[in-house]
């Protein structure tokens, strides 16, 4: 059960995915008209010699009312191929690959929703369609001198088992200090028995229980001057249920714990990204061992160990 940070903006894209997951933005697009690429300077050479004034060159979009504009709703989106799905540093593709995508319809109001997918594999899959299928609104406004970015995320699995579908709440502070561009975010599940502690650990089952969940993040990316490359970093901590959901499986898998991501991205022409990032979390192989198997991949591994993840992504 995940929401995006996708992998290397996989993150985002958040993110993209950080990033990216991700879900993991939307860019604002100017409609440039034909006049000025067509300007003519008049000058005083030019002028008839019956001592009229200069005429200055018309431009035809002012004139017939066709000024430059921003269009009201932008469409964006993006598909990406990476090494290992990586959801708040656990692995939700048995650290295998994944094919992901998304797209976001977006008004000039600010509002703006969208829907992201990926494949999934082992831990965090309830059969069916095994994909994570992520539909969400939000609202950004401009606070100060920074961007606040506040919504809904409704994590579904289709034709999965029952149960396994939650909403979490988001809201997302960004901004820039010098060349650092700089977010903060917070997303908070309120109690559902998706998220609940079905099968704590030492302790009998407890089919029902409500649980809910709180994480905190924090990220920051440094561009290169001149260069197609970007510097990212990623931090963010858990605290929710500490056993398995009724499915088997939890976002906070140990309860609280913090994830980390270092990495770089690079854009060598546009709507096209390369990305690398090293993963990791502070979950104990003592931790793991109290929810194995679940929490491992088909060869016993831990989901949570650090790993190297590549990606690229298409986007427009």
């Amino acid at each position: 059960m995940s929401i995006r940070f996708a992998s290397a903006a996989s993150a985002v894209a958040l993110a993209a995915c950080f990033a990216t997951p991700a879900f993991a933005g939307e860019a604002d697009t100017a409609i440039v008209g034909p006049a000025a690429e067509t300007e003519i300077e008049i000058t005083d050479a030019d002028a008839p010699s019956l001592g009229l004034p200069v005429i200055a060159p018309i431009d035809l979009a002012t004139a017939t009312g066709q000024e430059e504009a921003t269009p009201a709703i932008t469409v964006s989106g993006a598909a990406t191929l990476t090494s290992d799905y990586r959801f708040r540093g656990v692995s939700q593709s048995d650290e295998g690959m994944a094919v992901q995508g998304g797209i976001t319809l977006s008004h000039s109001s600010g509002f703006y929703v969208g829907a992201w997918g990926s494949n999934l594999s082992g831990w965090g899959t309830f059969g069916g369609a095994n994909m994570e299928l992520d539909l969400i609104a939000g609202f950004k406004l401009p606070v100060g001198e920074g961007t606040l970015d506040t919504g809904l995320t409704w994590y579904m699995y289709p034709s999965g088992a029952s149960e396994t579908d939650f909403a979490e709440l988001y809201a997302k502070l960004s901004g820039s200090v010098g060349p650092v561009s700089l977010t903060a975010g917070v997303a908070y599940a309120p109690k559902q028995e998706a998220l609940g502690n079905a099968f704590p650990v030492g302790a009998p089952a407890n089919p029902g229980d409500k649980e809910d969940n709180l994480y905190l993040s924090g990220d920051a990316v440094y561009g290169i001057a001149d260069t197609p490359i970007s510097l990212k970093a990623h931090i963010g901590y858990s605290d929710g249920n500490p056993g398995l959901g009724p499915n088997g499986t939890s976002v906070a898998p140990t309860g609280t714990y913090f994830d980390w991501l270092i990495g770089a991205d690079i854009v060598p022409i546009s709507g096209l990204t390369l990305s690398v990032a090293y993963v990791d979390t502070d979950i104990s192989e003592a931790e793991a061992n109290l929810i194995r198997p679940n929490f491992a991949t088909l060869d016993g591994d831990s989901i949570s160990d650090a790993t190297v993840v590549f990606s690229i992504t298409a986007s427009f």
